[in-house]
């Protein structure tokens, strides 16, 4: 099969426009990877002197001569452009050497140049693992151009849909024993999709960009369960007799979570002045999300302020000048593992899962209205909380058709 991709010149006459004198404009098509683009050459030649096969004026006068030799030059300008571009850019496209060529080119923009400039502008707006997740989100799109197109860079008036579509297929195909790395999941692909749209739609408004080129893809969420403790599972960990101090802070710090709903990024942050008496006379959290900035008020329960007391001029905390002590993040969830072997919990226990378990077993579970959980967990929307509401409502009907059961076993032994 023969390869489109070839780069050629030719020097034309448009003869079906020819003027009253039979003087018709010459013009210089490019023609690269199957695609073409004319330049007018501000000249005229009357029809009869153009040789369309030699793509020269006929004869020998010195109009000719000259005619011929300009012809030539255009040729190797617009050759040398090319060259000069596909060394550079890589990627060269038949508009972009006929705008060099009539120098009405701008200022080519790159993902490099946008991912700089979020970086750098939203570096005290995001919290830094938001930030952390913005970076890794640029290095899989770097990495997906270098992979597909050979590239280090991307022009960004050259993206496409179809760049998009291939990009999903990337992050879903990654080969962890090649790229060093775990498997991508579908919601975590979405996200990063997102992430990078984010991106793309402040180049836009740099005018960087002249439309979103990808504003018809519809991200598709798989729902997940979202997991927490039940009432059992959280009152074995409250009661766990511990001997080692690590485990015993990584479980005050997951206990706090659980009765408060405060992630673990933001209860290492909270200091004495996050401590204020509320419109009720006790002492709540004062504080706001890293995450969204979000404010949020927390009353503190008996648990949460006995770990408050507890910490309370531990050199851990002084050194710190935090509420609680501080233990590397990475570690932090191995050690829940240790925990939930000792309780013999068989769920993933993860950090998270305290959040989840206070918006669940702690409030929802009690009849804590969804608005006032919502409030105290610092969602945006009240759509985000209504995820732990169904959690619930599944739970009620998981719990009534084991009743159903009990009720009918009885029914059948009266029977």
């Amino acid at each position: 099969m023969r390869s489109t991709r070839t780069f050629s010149i030719l020097i034309w006459q448009y003869a079906q426009r020819a003027d009253a004198n039979n003087e018709a404009n010459l013009y210089a098509r490019i023609s690269l990877n199957g695609k073409k683009a004319n330049i007018s050459l501000k000249k005229k030649l009357n029809v009869n002197s153009w040789d369309s096969k030699k793509q020269r004026a006929k004869g020998t006068k010195a109009s000719a001569r000259y005619l011929n030799e300009y012809l030539e030059e255009v040729r190797m300008e617009i050759f040398q452009l090319y060259r000069e571009l596909k060394a550079t850019h890589g990627l060269v496209t038949v508009e972009r050497i006929k705008s060099h060529y009539l120098g009405e080119n701008k200022k080519v923009h790159y993902l490099s140049e946008v991912f700089d400039f979020h970086n750098e502008t939203h570096k005290e707006k995001l919290a830094p693992k938001t930030l952390c997740h913005y970076r890794t989100n640029q290095r899989y799109v770097l990495e997906f151009i270098k992979e597909q197109y050979h590239k280090n860079d991307y022009p960004l008036h050259e993206l496409d849909y179809p760049f998009l579509l291939r990009l999903e297929g990337f992050l879903r195909s990654y080969d962890p024993k090649k790229h060093y790395r775990k498997s991508i999941a579908n919601n975590a692909v979405m996200k990063h999709i997102q992430r990078f749209r984010k991106q793309i739609k402040l180049a836009v408004e740099l005018d960087w960009l002249k439309d979103d080129p990808f504003k018809k893809f519809t991200p598709k969420m798989e729902k997940r369960q979202r997991e927490f403790l039940t009432e059992e599972e959280l009152k074995s960990i409250v009661n766990l007799e511990i001997t080692c101090e690590r485990l015993e802070i990584v479980r005050d710090l997951f206990l706090f979570s659980c009765y408060t709903g405060i992630p673990y990024g933001d209860i290492i942050q909270l200091s004495h002045k996050n401590l204020i008496i509320g419109i009720d006379g006790n002492k709540w959290i004062a504080a706001k999300r890293n995450k969204n900035g979000v404010p949020y008020e927390i009353p503190l329960l008996d648990l949460p302020l006995s770990l408050i007391t507890k910490y309370f001029g531990h050199a851990r905390t002084q050194a710190t000048s935090t509420l609680l002590p501080k233990i590397s993040n990475q570690k932090l969830n191995s050690y829940l593992k240790e925990i939930a072997d000792l309780c013999k919990i068989r769920k993933n226990l993860t950090f998270h899962m305290a959040r989840h378990t206070f918006a669940t077993t702690v409030t929802l579970s009690n009849g804590v209205p969804i608005e006032t959980v919502s409030k105290m967990l610092g969602h945006t929307k009240l759509a985000t909380t209504q995820i732990y509401a169904r959690v619930i409502e599944k739970k009620v009907s998981n719990d009534m058709q084991l009743l159903r059961s009990k009720l009918k076993d009885q029914i059948n032994q009266l029977e």
